[in-house]
């Protein structure tokens, strides 16, 4: 039991960036926004989360207070940076999957020099600890107090609000409803009196908000509150959009494919404390490289039956019927 408790332990702070940024990609592409630059954005609010951690750390402020504030900072950090997107795929039409790609390799060299000129290293370190050894009351709940409330992280719980948050957006709101009638029949959407570029805008705003706040979440819970110019989010980025694609743009089944390759992820750098995999005998390298060889087989495998929104990527042009 307590090598399932420490893979579960383990696997939630993974799970939940993942989460986060493919619900923030889900938010943009059902309203017709293909997000490539989620990687981008998810470094970028990391890089100014942790930069405020950095100044606020010896301040005196308890952790999760910092967190909390740190998480607000990212938010804005991810929404100013996705605004770049909004306004070179809706304002200006460009093509999507280049402005996304561009945005993503913008960042890190920014990272890298900003980081060179000010603190001498290829990142940031801070040194506060956010992690909660046990959650009072709720830690007491036999096993699942021991399973999920131990030995874990505030980002986990906030997660999961945000994931209630987003089902209820995207069943039960007529914001969801006419971001989705964008994203499927923008013109259908238009012809009743939907403001289709105002929605746009609003998808890919809350996908920075969710990725910046996702990225903060990596480095917190992930990388020890620090942030590198040169690992950046390790790919996290990449593999939301296979989260998302998997999911099927659907909050419960991103949930469940975030769940399944951060598992995966973890299982990989735990291979020493289970007996069986640890006497096969097979480099630890092997392993790592398995969530990315599942997102591999995964979408080799669900591309066919992928149902992406019908104007996703589109430009959308008023004049055209």
């Amino acid at each position: 039991m307590d090598t399932i408790y420490y893979l579960i332990q383990n696997m939630l702070p993974v799970a939940m960036p993942l989460l986060l940024v493919a619900l923030g990609g889900m938010f943009s592409e059902i309203g017709g926004v293909v997000n490539i630059a989620l990687e981008g954005i998810m470094l970028f609010g990391a890089f100014f989360g942790a930069l405020f951690v950095y100044f606020v750390q010896n301040s005196g402020i308890d952790p999760q207070t910092v967190l909390l504030l740190g998480m607000l900072i990212a938010a804005i950090a991810g929404l100013i940076y996705s605004l770049l997107l909004s306004f070179a795929a809706v304002t200006m039409k460009a093509d999507q999957v280049i402005t996304g790609t561009s945005l993503n390799m913008l960042i890190p060299a920014a990272i890298l020099l900003f980081s060179k000129m000010f603190f001498n290293s290829d990142g940031i370190t801070t040194n506060m600890n956010f992690y909660i050894r046990e959650i009072p009351v709720l830690g007491k709940i036999p096993v699942l107090g021991q399973m999920f409330f131990q030995r874990t992280y505030l980002t986990v719980m906030i997660s999961f609000i945000f994931l209630i948050i987003a089902i209820i957006i995207f069943y039960k709101t007529k914001f969801g409803l006419r971001l989705r009638a964008c994203g499927e029949h923008p013109h259908a959407a238009d012809s009743v009196g939907i403001n289709v570029h105002r929605m746009r805008y609003a998808g890919t705003s809350i996908s920075g908000i969710l990725g910046g706040i996702g990225g903060f979440f990596y480095s917190v819970g992930v990388m020890d509150g620090n942030v590198n110019g040169h690992t950046g989010v390790a790919g996290f980025g990449f593999l939301a959009l296979a989260v998302m694609i998997f999911g099927q743009w659907k909050p419960i089944r991103i949930f469940l494919a975030a769940m399944f390759f951060a598992f995966l992820r973890t299982l990989a750098y735990s291979v020493s404390l289970i007996p069986f995999l640890a006497n096969l005998g097979i480099n630890q390298t092997y392993y790592k490289m398995l969530p990315y060889l599942a997102t591999m087989i995964v979408l080799a495998f669900t591309s066919k039956k992928s149902r992406a929104p019908k104007a996703e990527g589109i430009p959308y042009d008023k004049s055209q019927r």
